[in-house]
């Protein structure tokens, strides 16, 4: 499905290409920070990849980066325990998130996790865009617009991106028009990107649309 207001023709050719240069670079894990003072320092441009946990975050990072096991998938929520930096081609940091809504932890440690994870969001000067990925299927629930709410007053630019949009219903259900009724609700908020973002791991749908997103996002290639 292609981005809404996407550039058509050569430019959107172009933008897909882009993406499938980045992506088809090395994708390096590089650090996992349990704590503030564990968070890299780098140079480099980060994207963050947030959403409720089980929302499919980690295995859109492994079809995305075309590898199986770059982000570990799991059918239980709550397992990432802490973020994850991925170094592509020393071009773009990828940022792995701890699921929100839902923990297996205690709560102290589900606390802990929270803290950190609003402290980088809001303090990272390298940080150019969070992507705010929602079950196709379930549209924004109170966990998804609480951290929007945090991102907007934060400054922090952010882009809704729907998952499991193979296992979206038809009609009514469709993830294009979850796509189109979440546009709406975000509309009003001044740091949210206005396109959604319609994607699925299973099938590939959208997968070459991120990649031109996050292509557009990393560092300038270096040609020649």
């Amino acid at each position: 499905m292609p981005i809404p207001s996407a550039p058509a023709g050569d430019a959107a050719t172009d933008a897909i290409e882009a993406g499938r240069r980045l992506f088809a670079g090395p994708c390096v894990f590089i650090a996992g920070a349990a704590n503030r003072d564990s968070l890299p320092a780098h140079g480099l441009t980060e994207v963050a990849f947030a959403g409720r946990s089980n929302v499919g975050k980690s295995s859109l990072l492994n079809a995305v980066t075309g590898r199986r096991d770059l982000a570990r998938t799991s059918s239980t929520p709550g397992r990432t325990q802490q973020i994850n930096f991925f170094d592509l081609g020393g071009r773009l940091i990828l940022v792995d998130l701890p699921g929100y809504g839902y923990s297996r932890a205690g709560k102290k440690t589900a606390r802990d996790w929270t803290r950190l994870v609003q402290l980088y969001l809001r303090g990272r000067a390298t940080l150019r865009r969070v992507m705010v990925l929602v079950d196709a299927r379930r549209d924004l629930g109170p966990a998804d617009r609480e951290v929007m709410d945090g991102l907007d007053a934060a400054a922090v630019s952010y882009q809704v991106v729907l998952t499991k949009a193979d296992k979206a219903g038809t009609d009514a259900d469709s993830a294009a028009v979850v796509a189109r009724r979440v546009a709406g609700d975000i509309k009003a908020r001044p740091a949210a990107h206005p396109d959604v973002l319609v994607t699925s791991s299973a099938d590939g749908t959208g997968i070459d649309e991120l990649r031109a997103v996050l292509a557009a996002l990393a560092e300038p290639e270096q040609l020649g």
